[in-house]
């Protein structure tokens, strides 16, 4: 099975793709979608779902998990990222029916068994897990992956997760 994690981001959204066969899981491919802070958000929104439907149609995920926004402090910050994650979930659901969220809570649990794991502890997991030379850069790539490792140990219950 091949499974899409997704860190949403309106200046960088990262994504990680995993095989998940009989119990073993590889990284196949991890990376980022970067927008230009200089445009407006309805192109960055546009980059954001050009990006994402070049990745859907390269790697033909059958499943999609993704981290479920956490509250920001800065309002104006937490809408446009609310916006950039929309555009994420409309463009995955139009490609891939089975779409599942994730908590930053659940992946950091799902990954350490420690729900309060600090960012270091989640990419070390990552690295090990997929039995890496190093933790996967830029970070959003490292989340991206985390999410998809959560979904990939977790799908056998997923059903609670499903959009």
């Amino acid at each position: 099975m091949i499974i899409l994690g997704i860190d949403p981001g309106i200046a960088t959204m990262g994504y990680g793709i995993l095989n998940s066969e009989k119990g073993k899981i590889e990284a196949v491919d991890y990376g980022v979608v970067i927008t230009p802070k200089e445009e407006n958000t309805p192109v960055r929104l546009a980059m954001l779902e050009k990006g994402l439907n070049s990745i859907i149609e390269k790697y033909k995920p059958d499943e999609i998990a993704i981290e479920e926004l956490f509250f920001n402090k800065n309002v104006k910050t937490a809408i446009v990222v609310a916006q950039a994650r929309g555009a994420i979930l409309l463009t995955c659901i139009k490609r891939c029916e089975r779409l599942y969220e994730y908590t930053p809570l659940q992946i950091k649990q799902g990954l350490t068994g420690y729900g309060r794991a600090d960012k270091n502890q989640i990419q070390q997991m990552v690295k090990i897990l997929l039995n890496l030379k190093n933790i996967p850069k830029p970070d959003d790539a490292a989340d991206a992956l985390a999410v998809a490792l959560c979904h990939a140990h977790t799908n056998k219950l997923s059903a609670g997760f499903k959009i």
